[in-house]
């Protein structure tokens, strides 16, 4: 992780995607308004020298310029600025998680709404039942008073 993100770098992704990583890199270059600063960025030399010696990574030959970082909005991108079978079969795959993920969203949006609508009956009849209990309290009470009047001792006259 640098800079607070999950990342990967030029070179382990142009594996990932079958292709050299100077083409990975000439890709972005052609394409430079596809990548903000929030997709993708380099490294500086102090970060590129604490990699090296967190990775063991040799010191001589290799790269001849600072590897490039993508985030994850960077390596999606890529997917669809390269040329490679792996990179075309890559993007499909996401276009298709994508569609997957926006049809859930909308199911459990609407199995959110028909609970909103369950909710709102179940206080409906929750109000009503508590209606019909006062009710059945009043009658209960008036029963009790007509008994009352029908048991209690009657005086004057019989």
């Amino acid at each position: 992780m640098i800079r607070g993100q999950q990342v990967m770098l030029d070179v382990d992704l142009a594996e990932l995607y079958e292709v050299e990583t100077r083409v990975l890199n000439q890709q972005v270059k052609r394409n430079e308004n596809r990548f903000p600063a929030d997709f993708m960025f380099q490294l500086t030399n102090e970060e590129w020298e604490n990699l090296k010696s967190q990775n063991v990574i040799s010191s001589w030959g290799g790269r001849r310029t600072l590897p490039y970082v993508f985030t994850e909005h960077g390596v999606l991108m890529l997917s669809s600025v390269l040329k490679s079978d792996r990179a075309i079969t890559v993007n499909i795959y996401i276009m298709r998680v994508y569609t997957k993920l926006r049809e859930s969203l909308l199911t459990n949006k609407k199995l959110i709404h028909e609970l909103e609508f369950v909710k709102q009956q179940t206080n409906k009849n929750k109000n009503d039942i508590e209606l019909v209990f006062r009710y059945l309290k009043q009658l209960e009470q008036a029963k009790q008073k007509e008994l009352e009047q029908q048991n209690r001792k009657r005086i004057g006259y019989k």
